[in-house]
């Protein structure tokens, strides 16, 4: 009887044991499992990425170029070395009119948008399309933009017709940019390819699409108004 005790006894040891090693176990699975999860700090870092939208024509699609090369994405690595939490989308598209972005931007605005940077009206003005549906046209864009994401920061870029079109198309042409701006409050960069239009060595042989230079020149020009709107 006693050894039948005995047995229990050691049996009894041997399970607490085992449940004891087991629960150790564990836990300390549990602590490495713990360990391998994403901080707070991170996640909640990962959640206030804001969001930068080019909405432009084949000068922010950088073409002829490869796409990294594009303005756009050069902004995207002074955004970065500037340690500022931003991504970049490049909706720029080769031959767009305003006309055109104002049917495509409801596509663009089903991303959220924090900064909308309005780069069209360059292919308005080199088909010499009426400088009335260019102004509404841009206004129309911005209007969707607007009442999408109300607190969204515009930068509108302006451009200038070529001169061949006359001084009165011209006028009118430049006028739109300053008038948008100032009647809606946006900032306006009077014009993007400033030290660049014109500039043989700065553009391809078309005259008209800037080389990888003239991009690194437009993005410094970009750089500057966008900056402190971040």
């Amino acid at each position: 009887m006693k050894l039948r005790y005995l047995s229990i006894l050691i049996l009894f040891v041997c399970l607490v044991s085992c449940n004891s090693d087991n629960g150790a176990t564990a836990s300390k699975a549990a602590d490495q499992t713990a360990d391998t999860k994403p901080s707070p700090s991170k996640v909640e870092k990962k959640s206030k990425s804001k969001t930068i939208v080019f909405f432009g024509d084949s000068l922010s699609a950088g073409l002829g170029l490869d796409k990294e090369k594009a303005f756009p994405n050069l902004i995207q690595k002074k955004i970065t070395e500037a340690d500022l939490d931003y991504k970049v989308v490049n909706a720029g598209l080769s031959g767009e009119t305003t006309a055109g972005g104002l049917r495509r931007v409801d596509w663009i605005l089903k991303q959220k948008i924090d900064v909308f940077v309005l780069e069209l009206g360059g292919n308005d003005a080199l088909r010499g399309l009426p400088t009335e549906d260019t102004y509404k046209n841009l206004n129309g864009i911005i209007d969707k933009v607007e009442t999408k994401y109300p607190e969204a920061k515009i930068l509108l870029t302006g451009m200038e017709a070529p001169p061949n079109l006359g001084s009165d198309f011209t006028k009118r042409f430049r006028e739109n940019f300053q008038k948008i701006s100032k009647d809606r409050n946006i900032k306006l960069l009077p014009f993007l390819l400033d030290k660049v239009a014109g500039e043989t060595d700065l553009n391809q042989a078309d005259g008209i699409h800037p080389t990888a230079e003239g991009h690194e020149i437009i993005a410094g020009t970009v750089w500057e108004y966008l900056r402190e709107m971040l």
